[in-house]
């Protein structure tokens, strides 16, 4: 009499008279089992730091004591500090020494405009006093429109482009782009003036959000395009930025 595996019995049986059990048919304990395999990975709790060289590190550390208002990464440094050329001031120098000159030639030749015009004798230390308020008021202003002026400035760093905008004496912005963003960077230089004196405006266009950076009166744009557009691409590409020499 053939053997058969012992099944359970049934504890119950469906419409068709089909056995129904309380558990599944027990299976060869010599099966083949999948094989499971089991890794494990770890992770630091800090990400790693990019790291620096000496080099890089020593010209971070000289650009941050000579440019402190920066806010500049471990292994940023500044590469170029592009300033306005001094032809920007030239309409307010002028208003001001011509203001200056004005009313040094009415105190100085009060007692004649007194007489030619007729008027009664007046204080000359009082108004010597109010000219010299004046003289201040114009000077003040004056430095005060070169200093705003002289503190709109740009900076290239060997990651990105800082533009400092100085407003006027109580407001400033600044404006960061990484390297990685900018899609063009152009300069123009209109008319004979601009050619001569060999300043310009310097354009930078960013990708996605499309926008346009514009610096003016910059002295030497062509020089400081060929900086900044080659440091762009050194930077895109990962290798070690060099400087553009200046006569090429």
């Amino acid at each position: 009499m053939e053997t058969q595996d012992q099944m359970p019995e049934p504890v119950a049986y469906d419409a068709d008279g089909k056995p129904l059990y309380a558990a599944p048919p027990p299976q060869d304990a010599n099966a083949q089992r999948p094989h499971v395999q089991v890794v494990h990975m770890t992770r630091s709790l800090e990400p790693e730091g990019v790291p620096v060289t000496p080099e890089v590190k020593q010209k971070h550390e000289d650009s941050v004591k000579m440019y402190p208002e920066l806010n500049l990464s471990e292994h940023e440094y500044v590469v170029s500090a592009i300033r306005r050329h001094p032809i920007g001031l030239f309409g307010t120098v002028f208003v001001t020494a011509l203001s200056v000159a004005i009313v040094f030639a009415l105190l100085f030749n009060l007692p004649f405009f007194v007489e030619s015009l007729g008027m009664p004798t007046v204080d000359q230390g009082a108004v010597w006093l109010i000219g010299i308020l004046i003289l201040s008021l114009f000077l003040l202003g004056g430095y005060a429109a070169i200093w705003v002026y002289a503190n709109n400035r740009l900076f290239l760093t060997n990651e990105s482009v800082i533009q400092e905008i100085q407003n006027s004496l109580f407001s400033k912005t600044e404006q960061t782009v990484s390297l990685m963003n900018i899609e063009d960077a152009s300069y123009d230089q209109h008319g004979p003036i601009q050619t001569l004196l060999n300043y310009g405006s310097i354009r930078l266009s960013t990708e996605g959000e499309e926008t346009t950076y514009r610096f003016n009166y910059v002295a030497n744009p062509k020089y400081q395009i060929a900086v900044l557009n080659n440091a762009v691409e050194a930077f895109k590409n990962g290798r070690p930025f060099s400087v553009v020499d200046e006569e090429s």
